[in-house]
């Protein structure tokens, strides 16, 4: 097969055999690197799209350095024998099952082709190369104009090729080739002949494929959760209470309580939970009191939550006592068509008596504090909503004195803390929250003790002061 040499340009001087063990020698070790850092990151996330995508970056890099550390031993050991010496089957998959050369000379309408082109090709290595005129042959249809204009400015305008088509092989299998060349000239500056590099990137092609999948991928699943907290965000703002500050229940009447809320976020802002709270004046004059919250995290969670806040306050205004109003709120959830677990304190205060009336399910007690101190009221019977269908709840009462503070609140709102624990902690605020004037300034003391926390979940907190 001819050199590969323009007539106007002399042979460049191969480099040293050790310069490029050099090279070979980085390229192996930043290999083993790569896939180092693969091994140790398998197995997280393995099903989320992120984890896809960087497993898919990390094969693609392989892939290449592979690709570079064989061109390399390329250019150390020589050039490859031509078809003429009728050199051994490489290795499938190798760097020289994938690289082949060829060279058409215009002038005897002849053609020479390396034996790793057959390969490539799929050709019976005992027949004769295709001459540039049948090779649109073997293309795919669509990709035979991209073939045709570059052949043709190389032959024509003297450019060089550099450009991938798709050819449909013989077994069926259809592979993505990368030609790269450039036309030889003769002493009188016209073109003689055509010589090419035709290399094997279906490989390559697919990883890249497969990158941009995971990534495209990757920004949907981001999107898709950009949009599922949007959503699960406009959903609770719309149905839990929209005011702010302290809030005076009855709003007319005597024994009026002061109430104020407040929700804490999980540290992750994408993580919106089920977390609820409520404090509504009833048609008979009493007081709704409730908090609550519904496993899981979403916008399907949200969705549950405003049905079970909406069945909540339908059944108090009919006059549903916290114990009948609990085991109604069970066998909503149990029928539900997405089942979920649920805890929850409902209380219904009446202000003639201060009397207090009140439930829970599977839910972290009311405190009481009074005079500067505090204690968990005793709870009534009552498991998990939707744990059960058959489940029925106690209730407990408990009567109030004006200057009392109650405070009802979800698991998360202190964190690294739950139950018992959690209760301690927050009973030792007594001394601070009697100096409190408001319902919403206990409110602010708790908040400024335990929501500059990280926390994994969402929580919220309900004050209500017996104000008279």
């Amino acid at each position: 097969m001819p050199s590969h040499l323009s007539a106007d340009r002399p042979a460049a001087q191969p480099p040293g055999r050790g310069s490029v063990d050099a090279l070979i020698s980085q390229t192996r070790r930043l290999k083993g690197d790569v896939d180092a850092v693969r091994r140790d990151a398998e197995g997280e996330e393995s099903d989320h799209p992120r984890g896809r995508w960087q497993r898919a970056l990390y094969d693609l890099a392989l892939h290449q350095l592979n690709d570079l550390d064989e061109h390399l031993a390329q250019l150390r050991d020589g050039p490859l024998p031509t078809a003429s010496a009728k050199p051994p089957a490489p290795a499938p998959g190798s760097l020289l099952s994938r690289v082949g050369s060829a060279e058409w000379n215009l002038l005897t309408d002849e053609a020479s082709w390396s034996g790793e082109l057959y390969h490539i090709l799929g050709r019976d290595p005992d027949a004769p190369p295709l001459t540039l005129d049948e090779l649109p042959s073997v293309v795919l249809d669509e990709d035979r104009p991209k073939l045709t204009a570059m052949v043709t400015d190389c032959l024509v305008d003297a450019r060089p090729i550099d450009g991938e088509f798709r050819i449909a092989r013989r077994d069926g299998d259809v592979r993505t080739v990368h030609m790269m060349g450039e036309p030889v000239l003769d002493a009188d500056g016209s073109t003689a002949s055509m010589w090419a590099v035709l290399r094997d990137v279906s490989e390559l092609r697919r990883s890249q494929r497969v990158v941009s999948e995971t990534r495209d991928s990757l920004h949907d699943q981001r999107q898709a959760a950009r949009t599922e907290h949007r959503l699960a965000v406009e959903l609770q703002e719309a149905v839990l209470p929209p005011w702010r500050g302290s809030l005076r229940l009855p709003q007319r009447g005597p024994g009026a309580l002061d109430v104020a809320t407040h929700q804490l976020p999980a540290s992750t802002a994408t993580l919106i939970g089920g977390d609820w709270y409520d404090a509504l004046e009833l048609t008979d004059g009493e007081t709704l009191l409730g908090v609550g919250d519904l496993t899981g995290h979403g916008v399907g969670v949200t969705s549950n939550m405003t049905m079970l806040l909406g069945a909540v306050r339908g059944m108090a205004m009919a006059g549903a006592r916290p114990g009948e109003l609990m085991a109604l709120l069970n066998q909503l959830l149990d029928a539900t068509v997405q089942p979920a677990l649920g805890s929850a304190v409902c209380c219904r205060y009446r202000p003639a008596t201060r009397t207090l009336v009140w439930a829970q399910a599977g839910h972290p007690a009311p405190l009481l504090f009074r005079d500067g101190t505090g204690r968990a009221l005793s709870a009534p019977d009552g498991v998990l909503l939707g744990a059960t269908s058959s489940a029925s709840y106690g209730q407990a009462e408990e009567t109030l004195e004006v200057g009392d503070l109650l405070l009802l609140h979800t698991d998360g709102l202190v964190p690294g803390h739950t139950g018992t624990a959690a209760a301690a902690l927050l009973l030792d605020l007594a001394p601070r929250l009697a100096g409190n004037r408001t319902a919403e300034d206990c409110v602010r003391t708790v908040v400024q003790e335990f929501g500059e926390s990280a926390r994994e979940d969402n929580a919220c907190v309900l004050v209500a002061k017996v104000m008279s």
